[in-house]
């Protein structure tokens, strides 16, 4: 098996809206026991802080976004409209609050246990949504503030293989009412697992291009 480097905290020490497109194509690992469940980063959402009234921390440090001002790097995991969990990384330098919120990836290793963890549902449905994806990789409340910059339970990699360039674009982000004009939600052009919304102000994102595989 070909070694992956494990993304540093270095990397997540930028602005929110720099980390988030270049989360894209990263691999996120969950391990359970003996078993790696792994998907690739295909959509993502930036989120700030008392400049972006989308943002948890909009309105300044509470018990629930206490991770988005910590450590950089950190899982922050929250419950949301009483139904599922959302998966953040924060971001930005500790006391200046920012996540990615993670929104959808590609199933690559464990299929088999995410398609237990979200039964009945067709393969292009296991993680297209933030809800779904934590769904079916267990991620839940207990994970709250865990380190992704090193190995453990939960944590982001470099593709374990070359991989050709794909097109990131970027729009506005989904579900919210304030801060609805930023176009902060980055997404991999073309790939089946992004969720899909109509309406939204779409357009390619002018920055550098984003390793992929099929």
């Amino acid at each position: 098996m070909v070694r992956s480097r494990i993304i540093p905290a270095e990397f997540y020490e930028r602005d929110t809206v720099k980390v988030a497109p270049g989360l894209l194509g990263k691999w996120l690992v969950r391990v359970i026991g003996n078993e790696r469940l792994v998907g690739r980063i295909v959509e993502v959402e930036a989120y700030r802080g008392k400049d972006d009234p989308a943002s948890h921390a909009f309105r300044g440090q509470t018990s629930r976004n206490a991770p988005m001002y910590r450590e950089r790097g950190r899982a922050y995991v929250y419950f949301t409209y009483g139904n599922h969990y959302c998966l953040n990384i924060t971001a930005q330098k500790p006391g200046k609050p920012g996540a990615v919120l993670l929104r959808a990836i590609q199933p690559l290793e464990g299929l088999t246990s995410m398609r237990r963890f979200r039964p009945n549902v067709p393969d292009t449905e296991l993680t297209n949504g933030p809800g779904k994806l934590t769904k079916a990789l267990s991620i839940g409340k207990s994970l709250n503030e865990q380190d992704m910059t090193v190995k453990g339970p939960l944590f982001v990699t470099e593709p374990e293989a070359p991989e050709t360039p794909c097109e990131v674009w970027h729009s506005t982000r989904i579900g919210i009412g304030e801060g609805s004009d930023k176009r902060w939600r980055f997404y991999l052009k073309g790939n089946p697992y992004v969720s899909k919304r109509a309406g939204l102000r779409e357009r390619r994102f002018r920055g550098s291009n984003i390793p992929y595989r099929d």
